[in-house]
C-alpha cells in the first residue's frame, strides 16, 4: 500500500489581491512515485492565507476515501492553526483568546471537516528553499492565479 502526501502552496499578487493555491497529491512506495496528481484553482481578490487554507482544503476534499496522507505546506499559519489554534478557536464559539472573530473562520471551519475523516499528519517546510515537491506546488498556486491577474501586469 503506497504512502499519501499532499503538496500544497498558496500565492497572492498583492495582499489582498489575485491569487492561487496549488496542490501536488503523490502516492508513494518508498522513495517511488506511483500516482500523482496536480490541483490549481483561484480568486480574484483574496489574501495570501486563504490561499493557503484552500490549498490544504482541496487536498482534503479531493480524496475520495478515508485516507492516511502527510499534508505539507509551507504556511505556519496554516500549520499552527489547524494542529494548536483550532482547538481553542473551536472552545471559544470561533473567537480568539482576545474574543474577536476568526479570520477566515468559515475556511478553517471547512478544513476541520475536510480532515476529519482522514489520518492527517501535519508538516512544515521553508518556502522558496528547493524543496522541489513545495517548488512545484508554488508553481500550481501561481498558474491558478493567472486567470484572475490584470492583463499584461502584475507579479
Amino acid at each position: 500500500m503506497p504512502d499519501y502526501f499532499a503538496y500544497t502552496d498558496g500565492a497572492c499578487s498583492g495582499n489582498p489581491g489575485p491569487g492561487g493555491w496549488g496542490v501536488l497529491l503523490q502516492a508513494k512506495t518508498g522513495a517511488q512515485v506511483v500516482k500523482e496528481r496536480e490541483l490549481f484553482g483561484g480568486e480574484g481578490e483574496t489574501t495570501n492565507n486563504r490561499m493557503e487554507l484552500l490549498a490544504a482544503i482541496h487536498a482534503l476534499e479531493t480524496l475520495g476515501r478515508a485516507t492516511a496522507i502527510t499534508v505539507i505546506t509551507d504556511s505556519q499559519y496554516v500549520k499552527n492553526g489547524v494542529t494548536s489554534w483550532i482547538h481553542g478557536w473551536k472552545r471559544n464559539g470561533w473567537k480568539t483568546s482576545a474574543k474577536k472573530p476568526v479570520k477566515n473562520a468559515e475556511l478553517w471551519q471547512r478544513l476541520d471537516e475536510a480532515q476529519k475523516r482522514h489520518q492527517v499528519t501535519w508538516e512544515w517546510v521553508k518556502g522558496h528553499a528547493g524543496h522541489p515537491e513545495n517548488e512545484r506546488a508554488d508553481e500550481l498556486a501561481r498558474r491558478g492565479m493567472e486567470p484572475f491577474k490584470p492583463a499584461g501586469g502584475g507579479k
